[in-house]
């Protein structure tokens, strides 16, 4: 397997649809696994459980926002 330097965790698609279209999913991927600002303590806690669904680390609250980011 080749060096993954330019698209990280993307290389896990190997040579297949093309490096812009990794570039892009690259960003979506860090976008959601970066701690969230939780709307009701303001803290940067806010994890992705799922599609859309955030809970703070820190007062666990439960809320919704859009499918990658709060």
């Amino acid at each position: 397997m080749s060096s993954t330097k330019t698209v990280k965790s993307t290389g896990r698609y190997g040579v297949r649809y093309g490096l812009t279209i990794r570039h892009r999913v690259l960003e979506v991927e860090k976008t959601q696994r970066k701690k969230q600002k939780c709307p009701y303590c303001g803290r940067l806690k806010a994890k992705r459980i799922s599609t859309g669904i955030f809970e703070c680390g820190k007062c666990n609250a439960k809320f919704t926002g859009k499918a990658y980011e709060v």
